[in-house]
C-alpha cells in the first residue's frame, strides 16, 4: 500500500489516545509520510475538512486511535471516499472492531502495510434519507443522505410523555407490520453485536450480506427479530397523531425528529466501510469468545490439559 497522507483520528478527550497519536505521527512522519491529525467527536459533521474540494486531502489510509465508537464515525464519513480505516483500541471499552494497542509499538509495523501485509474487510452499511412531507404548503423536503454502520433506530423523542411508539414498515413496497413498543433497531451484521443484540436479535457473520430487523421492548409477543435480503428497500412511517415524536439514531448518534407527517428510507449503502485487519488481530469467533465470554468452560479444560 502506497503510504503518502494518512489521517491520523484519535479518541475525543482521551489522554491514552492523544498520547499515542503524538507517538504514531513521529513514527509516520520520520518515514516520510504526511500526517494529519483530527480529533473524532459524536457530532456528524467532525472532520469538515471532507467539504474541501482539494482531493488531495483524501488520505490514502486513516489511523484510527479509541473505541468502536471512534471507528463508527470515522466509516460514516470515510466509507464513500473508499478510505480504508486501520483501528486499535486506545481508551475504548469492548473494540470489536479494533486490534490490540500493543501492536503500535512494533517497529515493523508500517513496513508490513507497505508491503501490503494485510487483508480488507469489507463492512456492509446502510443508507437513509428523510422524507418531510409539509401539509400545510404541500410540499415535501428531502434531507441529504446519512450512513451508518452499527445501525440505524428509532425511538420516541424524550420531550413525550409516553416512552412508546407506534411504527409502520415497509419492506419493497409492502406493509410488513406495525411496531408498538419502545422503538425499532435495522442492523447491519456489524451491529448485530452492538444493540441489536440486547433485543434478542441474531448474530450476522460480517461477510454475510443482510439487514436485521429487530423491535425495542415490543407490546406484542409475535413481533420478532427478521432477517431481510440486503436488496431490499424499507420505509418507516410514524403513526400516532400529530404530538407524536420519533427520534432517529444512526450508530447511537442522534440525527433527526420525525413525525406522522414524515418517512425515512433505508437500504444497504453503495458503499461498504474497508477495514484493514492485520494477521495479529484474532478471528472473527475468538473475538466473540472474548468479547461475549464465550466458552469459559473450553478455555478452562484447555487450561488443564
Amino acid at each position: 500500500m502506497k503510504l503518502d497522507l494518512i489521517w491520523l483520528i484519535y479518541k475525543s478527550k482521551n489522554k491514552h489516545a492523544a498520547t499515542e497519536a503524538d507517538y504514531c505521527s513521529k513514527i509516520l512522519k520520520s518515514q516520510g509520510i504526511k500526517v494529519i491529525i483530527l480529533e473524532s467527536c459524536s457530532e456528524n459533521k467532525s472532520f469538515p475538512i471532507l467539504n474541501s474540494s482539494n482531493k488531495e486531502l483524501i488520505p490514502d489510509l486513516a489511523l484510527v486511535l479509541g473505541g468502536d465508537g471512534t471507528i463508527l464515525g470515522a466509516a460514516r464519513h470515510l466509507s464513500m471516499h473508499n478510505v480504508p480505516i486501520l483501528s486499535f483500541n486506545v481508551g475504548g471499552n469492548l473494540g470489536f472492531l479494533t486490534h490490540d494497542w500493543k501492536l503500535l509499538r512494533d517497529k515493523s509495523l508500517w513496513e508490513k502495510i507497505q508491503l501490503n501485509q494485510f487483508k480488507i474487510e469489507h463492512r456492509m452499511m446502510l443508507e437513509a434519507y428523510l422524507e418531510f412531507n409539509y401539509k400545510e404548503n404541500n410540499q415535501t423536503q428531502s434531507r441529504n443522505l446519512f450512513w451508518a454502520l452499527n445501525d440505524i433506530y428509532f425511538r420516541s423523542y424524550r420531550d413525550e410523555i409516553s416512552p412508546t411508539c407506534s411504527l409502520e414498515i415497509e419492506v419493497d413496497g409492502e406493509a410488513v407490520d406495525i411496531y408498538r413498543g419502545d422503538g425499532l433497531i435495522l442492523a447491519t451484521p456489524t451491529g448485530s453485536t452492538a444493540y441489536a443484540i440486547a433485543t434478542g436479535g441474531p448474530i450476522l457473520h460480517p461477510e454475510i450480506d443482510a439487514i436485521i430487523i429487530s423491535p425495542i421492548c415490543p407490546m406484542s409477543l409475535s413481533s420478532r427479530p427478521i432477517v431481510i435480503p440486503s436488496q431490499s428497500q424499507l420505509v418507516i412511517k410514524p403513526l400516532e397523531g400529530k404530538s407524536q415524536k420519533v427520534k432517529i439514531w444512526q450508530d447511537g448518534v442522534g440525527n433527526a425528529v420525525l413525525t406522522s407527517k414524515d418517512r425515512c428510507f433505508i437500504q444497504k449503502a453503495r458503499t461498504d466501510a474497508q477495514m484493514l485487519v492485520l494477521k495479529e488481530k484474532p478471528s472473527y469467533y475468538m473475538t466473540l469468545t472474548q468479547k461475549l465470554h464465550w466458552a469459559g468452560s473450553l478455555a478452562n479444560s484447555s487450561k488443564v490439559d
